[in-house]
């Protein structure tokens, strides 16, 4: 059997990702994967601090052709913003 990593060990499996912008987007994923304990664990000014700085570094590092990224939102663009 494969045992889950811990509620912190995935905060920081996440942290690096690159997916997440703060330790507050971490602390929903990690509820969503069912860490229950997430808001309690993921606390702390330090250890908010160190995930903060890890989302920071992995998100400036992450190239922006990674298949692992959603891709770009693409809105219509209008000129003249009135209708016909």
């Amino acid at each position: 059997m494969v045992q889950r990593p811990t509620t912190l060990e995935r905060a920081f499996e996440l942290a690096r990702s690159g997916d997440h912008a703060s330790p507050e987007t971490l602390r929903r994923q990690l509820a969503a994967e069912g860490y229950h304990d997430a808001r309690a664990q993921v606390s702390g000014r330090s250890l908010r601090g160190q995930l903060m700085r890890l989302c920071a570094e992995a998100m400036a590092n992450k190239p922006a052709n990674d298949p692992a990224s959603p891709p770009a939102l693409q809105l219509p663009i209008t000129v003249g913003g009135g209708s016909q």
